[in-house]
């Protein structure tokens, strides 16, 4: 018996077998939970990705900007669950004028782009999966801690500084429905979205020196472990929390 055996989930965000959310689904599998996937734009990238995984699940098309896509996603999840007990949010999304040390030069539409997609997007999502969630459960968004200006980040930092706020407000309202909404904060990893920042190569250098547990860049199971952790039914009590799975970086001031 696993921790999620029997558990539903719906998991955003697997672009490649390096993304945290493929780490999720593949261990959400393993311990006995029935998973679907969504995807944007190049569906048949993340269904080849999917396959990897040990059930090869479905994956249903789904841009968060889109308000047809997040009417209809209870009924599309529907065709293949018959409701869902967590949902994972691991979405984020920056134009490059947002990151690099551009923060004074930024045009609001592009910084809307950001905030729509990387913060509003977990409500957005919460409230489109409500319908699928009679009995509760948890939804679990990943995180880069915001509590710090950090090298190049920029707007994607006042991003996921919206996105902390949401998910207290979120754990407000969605108390209530009985579910659960936490962040995970993972450290820096070698991911398709890092790669697309500017100078991500100063986390690169220095935060394995920095975290007193050290930090694995390619490691992306103990972020994907927590997610795990907090949709399971051993956190029963535990919402509107943020929990760091950086080696210790976020407590040092280091």
């Amino acid at each position: 018996m696993g921790i999620l055996e029997g558990k539903r989930l719906l998991v955003t965000g697997v672009l490649t077998d390096a993304s945290i959310a493929f780490s999720v689904a593949r261990l959400a599998q393993e311990e006995g939970a029935t998973i679907v996937l969504t995807g944007f734009g190049r569906l048949s990238l993340v269904e080849r990705i999917a396959r990897r995984l040990p059930e090869p699940p479905p994956v249903i098309e789904l841009d968060v900007q889109n308000t047809d896509h997040l009417d209809s996603l209870a009924d599309r999840v529907g065709e293949h669950l018959d409701g869902l007990d967590g949902v994972v949010h691991s979405i984020g999304f920056a134009p490059q004028s947002c990151l690099g040390g551009n923060f004074l030069n930024t045009p609001w539409e592009d910084v809307a782009t950001a905030v729509h997609i990387s913060t509003y997007s977990f409500k957005s999502l919460a409230v489109a999966c409500l319908p699928l969630m009679k009995e509760g459960g948890a939804v679990v968004g990943l995180d880069f801690d915001a509590t710090r200006a950090w090298p190049v980040y920029d707007w994607m930092g006042v991003a996921k500084a919206g996105l902390e706020s949401c998910a207290r407000y979120l754990a407000r309202d969605l108390g209530p429905h009985g579910i659960r909404v936490n962040l995970v904060a993972a450290g820096p990893l070698r991911t398709m979205a890092a790669k697309s920042i500017p100078g991500f190569k100063e986390f690169e250098d220095s935060w394995p020196e920095k975290a007193p547990l050290g930090w694995d860049l390619a490691d992306t199971v103990p972020a994907a472990k927590a997610c795990l952790a907090l949709m399971s039914d051993w956190f029963p009590a535990t919402t509107g929390e943020i929990v760091h799975v950086d080696g210790g970086v976020h407590a040092i001031g280091a």
